[in-house]
């Protein structure tokens, strides 16, 4: 079965490999799409120039000029007289049309005349000087394509995507694919088209397609390719064919990347400008702002020339609507609804200035790049620090993430934000909540385990380092204590069922609770007794200090516990601690019916031995030489060299004083005095051990002194010969 952490850094990775593959266009993730497009026009709206830019003018056929001249389409002299207008009276400099011009005027008089020139009025001479004098006048469509002469006209036309139906001409291609790279160049490629009448597309300067195959899934103009391939010949867009027309024409210069799996025209070059792509030939469209950031004058005002002409001189003017009944409206990430002929315009004043964006192949390397980085380095990282460390780390990528990228977008180069930014947060999001409900579980579990030995607060502690507690069995060094209530088979005697089992939980509570406090594991009650150590589950460097501190504090509850049994009747207890400190064997044993979290081994059993000592030598607490040589803060009273039942090595055990630094000089130098004594007693200078031993007696009266005044009188009468060692040994328990 995976472990848990396997299982989360395995959903790390698939959820990286998903965001890798989305970003290699191997699959795609639709929100993702949806998010980056998002970010693309957020930072659009945010950094947008503003603002009006007046070298480019719409005229517009708005519901003013369709009022005043009629329902749209006119006829072409209404439009001839327009380009006569623009060119001879308000001296532009170029005009482009946001319309293909595909069928014959349809107001035309031309035939209607020529059958009665032909007809019933052959004979009538002043018909016939009437109609030679009329006809060109008459014949609009050519009209209008000789208003084109002497200008920088730019047609409209549109590529058909669907069908393969050709009508009408197409303007003169911006150049040739090159044969090597047709049909592995990734280009549109329209099956046909619908373009202008010849008469007019031969008159005119040039020509552009203004139909766009890159229109973004949620149906918002993002980007407009500028070349499309048709029968091996690149075409531009109406846009391209405003910009050479206000360049003086330059040839379109391909500038092909061929040094990946699949060459793609990075970018195009009209003289000294040059226009940045991005897949399919297409540029992202550079919007100043929102609609109406280009002069708009209505037609009808510029027939009448009721504009003043400085508004217009040397201008680049694009004809166009902005007439809802005429649907050219576009989704823009400004607006919903946006005059279409001003999508042209922002191109066009784009690639005059050179402010549009650009998103070359190598894009994709660089977001693979970042994705790869953030998947192994917040994958790794995050694995290892704690949720707050985990969070600012996660925080200094975005920000890093942002930080590049809007550095970029004031290069003018679109980097991916959208694919980096939620791979970082779901990672994230992902470790943070699998941790979270580890944790919720891991504390259940070690609560389960371990809430009858330890306190809360440590469960808390193990549950942040799960993998530090190893309950399956280990050797250690940790401190064990075992404290039991003296004579209580004499105080259980006279008590009934009831008061005993209230009086072992009074008495219980307040030790376990001190116990708890000194980060302590209890392992058992015996009856009366408490058996606990320290050093596990947690690693405890402090083990020694903490067990003799807690040992202390249960002698200095006593008053208090037998205060409140006084008040109930019941007798007074005292105990005996008993403290050893050494490599224990720790962990879950036990059988397959019931476990417990246990210590065993020699030292262990050391421990519970110096506690049944400790009524012999009239003190409440004993330690072993181990134990005090782990807390060296605090004073101790030697008391004995002994050999204790089933032990065959000696030990040295002490009392514990108090804290070496809260002790008066005078009770530092009864311990002093009281080890000199001992040390006199194990020379077997029997008087001159027993005189000092007197003299403290008569400081203090200890039960230990009077052991050794025993000794030396039994000593004096019975020698214990040379070889004698100091030891005493204790035949029980």
């Amino acid at each position: 079965m995976l472990s848990g952490k396997l299982l989360r850094n395995l959903l790390v990775a698939l959820i990286s490999a998903a965001f890798i593959l989305h970003s290699a266009h191997i699959v795609r993730l639709a929100f993702i799409d949806s998010l980056e497009n998002a970010a693309y026009d957020t930072r659009l709206r945010l950094t947008a120039p503003g603002g009006i830019d007046d070298r480019i003018v719409i005229a517009d056929i708005d519901e003013q000029s369709l009022a005043e001249i009629g329902h749209w389409p006119w006829n072409r002299g209404v439009l001839a007289e327009l380009v006569d207008v623009l060119f001879d009276h308000y001296q532009v400099e170029t005009l482009g049309f946001d319309v293909v011009f595909a069928e014959p005027d349809s107001d035309q008089g031309v035939a209607t005349m020529r059958a009665l020139a032909e007809g019933e009025l052959r004979n009538s001479a002043a018909y016939q000087r009437a109609w030679k004098k009329l006809a060109p006048e008459l014949e609009y469509d050519q009209r209008f394509a000789d208003s084109f002469a002497g200008h920088k006209v730019v047609t409209g036309f549109v590529f058909d995507q669907a069908s393969g139906e050709q009508l009408n001409i197409l303007p003169e291609p911006a150049g040739e694919l090159p044969e090597s790279l047709q049909g592995v160049m990734p280009l549109a490629q329209p099956p046909g088209y619908t373009g202008n009448l010849p008469v007019l597309q031969q008159n005119a300067w040039g020509g552009g397609f203004f139909d766009n195959p890159t229109l973004d899934n949620d149906g918002v103009f993002r980007r407009v390719p500028v070349l499309q391939e048709f029968e091996g010949k690149l075409y531009g867009s109406l846009a391209l064919g405003l910009a050479r027309a206000a360049l003086d024409g330059p040839p379109v210069e391909l500038l092909v990347d061929d040094q990946g799996s699949y060459p793609f025209i990075d970018a195009i070059r009209l003289g000294d400008t040059q226009i940045p792509l991005a897949p399919l030939a297409a540029v992202l469209v550079p919007y100043r702002g929102p609609s109406y950031s280009f002069p708009y004058f209505s037609v009808a005002d510029l027939l009448a020339k009721r504009i003043d002409k400085s508004e217009l001189e040397g201008r680049i003017v694009l004809l166009g609507t902005s007439a809802p009944g005429l649907k050219d409206q576009r989704t823009t990430p400004f607006e919903s609804s946006y005059p279409g002929v001003e999508v042209h315009a922002n191109l066009v004043a784009g690639m005059l200035d050179g402010s549009i964006k650009q998103q070359p192949g190598w894009v994709i390397a660089v977001e693979l790049f970042m994705l790869l980085f953030i998947a192994i380095a917040l994958g790794f990282l995050n694995n290892r620090l704690e949720p707050l460390r985990s969070l600012l780390v996660t925080l200094v990528v975005v920000v890093l993430l942002v930080s590049i990228n809007l550095w970029a977008w004031q290069q003018n180069l679109v980097l991916p934000i959208v694919s980096p930014l939620v791979l970082a947060v779901l990672i994230y999001v992902i470790q943070s909540l699998w941790g979270f409900f580890t944790e919720a579980r891991n504390k259940r579990q070690l609560a389960h385990l371990f809430g009858q030995y330890i306190p809360p607060e440590l469960v808390e502690e193990m549950a942040e380092s799960p993998d530090s507690i190893d309950i399956s069995g280990e050797s250690r060094e940790m401190t064990v204590l075992f404290s039991d209530v003296r004579g209580f088979t004499t105080i259980s005697e006279g008590l009934d069922p009831h008061d005993l089992t209230t009086l072992m939980n009074e008495m219980l509570t307040p030790m376990t609770r001190v116990i708890h406090d000194q980060r302590g594991t209890i392992d058992k009650y015996m009856g009366d007794a408490i058996m606990a150590f320290w050093g596990a589950p947690l690693h405890d460097p402090q083990h020694a200090r903490h067990a003799l501190d807690a040992a202390m504090k249960m002698i200095d509850a006593l008053p208090g516990i037998n205060q409140r049994f006084r008040e109930r009747g019941w007798p007074e207890i005292n105990i005996g601690v008993g403290l050893n400190t050494g490599v224990m064997s720790v962990g879950n044993m036990g059988s397959t019916f019931r476990m417990a979290y246990t210590v065993m081994g020699d030292a262990v059993n050391l421990g519970s031995r110096l506690e049944g000592l400790t009524k012999q030598y009239g003190v409440n607490v004993i330690v072993s030489e181990f134990t005090r040589a782990a807390v060296p803060e605090y004073a101790f009273r030697e008391l004995d060299r002994v050999r204790v039942k089933g032990k065959d090595e000696p030990v040295i055990i002490f009392e514990p004083v108090g804290l070496a630094s809260t002790l008066s000089a005078d009770a530092l130098s009864q311990l002093q005095r009281f080890h000199e004594a001992l040390e006199l007693y194990r020379a077997q200078q029997w008087d001159a051990a027993e005189k000092q031993i007197i003299g403290l007696q008569r400081d203090q009266a200890l039960k230990i002194y009077d052991i050794y005044l025993e000794r030396i009188v039994a000593f004096r009468a019975h020698p214990p010969g040379d070889n004698w060692d100091g030891v005493f040994t204790h035949t029980s328990k």
